[in-house]
């Protein structure tokens, strides 16, 4: 099959998409999905923020974060989160989730997601149109409703997180083998 060639662009798909928590005094909320694990010792993930967003200054200010891990079911929160600032809404109030204390961090977890990491942040790294932040997750918690049979890991059928894919989110579909399994007898 013929190839066409594009400009550089960011064409990684698809992304996870995030609630990301931050700030203590006025708590605020912004959805992202330049987002991804990027070291397992110590467990550390990366966000990449634009400089001009209200949670920018917010992370910078306190040097932490919460990635919070929406389901389907919050995905109309999740995408409205991201059209309006926490400068000018309390986002916890106009969508109706719950903030509920962290166990490390000061920035609160969001209650309704499934999956929340605690994470201070250990770098930030100036890109261009975002910086990425380096975060260190310190503390997780996950619904026991949602975790598999041996209760050590999440199950996604029950938890139901989305992914962007060129501006579009979609649901995750049916498992197709796990880690390894090309190798194993």
């Amino acid at each position: 099959m013929a190839k066409k060639s594009k400009r550089p662009s960011t064409y990684l798909y698809p992304v996870p998409v995030i609630l990301a928590t931050c700030g203590i005094e006025k708590p605020n909320i912004i959805t992202l999905a330049w987002v991804g694990t990027v070291c397992s010792e110590p467990p550390t993930v990366g966000i990449g923020v634009r400089p001009a967003r209200y949670s920018h200054g917010l992370i910078e200010k306190t040097g932490e974060f919460v990635i919070n891990i929406p389901g389907e079911d919050l995905l109309e929160v999740t995408d409205h989160c991201g059209q309006v600032s926490g400068r000018d809404v309390d986002k916890f109030a106009a969508f109706g989730l719950t903030p509920a204390p962290a166990s490390v961090v000061k920035a609160p977890l969001i209650v309704e997601c499934h999956v929340n990491m605690e994470c201070k942040v250990v770098q930030k790294i100036p890109l261009g149109a975002h910086d990425l932040f380096l975060g260190e997750v310190v503390a997780v918690h996950i619904d026991e409703g949602v975790l598999d049979e041996t209760g050590r890991r999440v199950d996604y059928g029950k938890a139901k997180p989305f992914v962007l894919t060129f501006g579009e989110y979609r649901g995750l579909g049916e498992a197709m083998g796990t880690y390894g399994y090309s190798v194993k007898q």
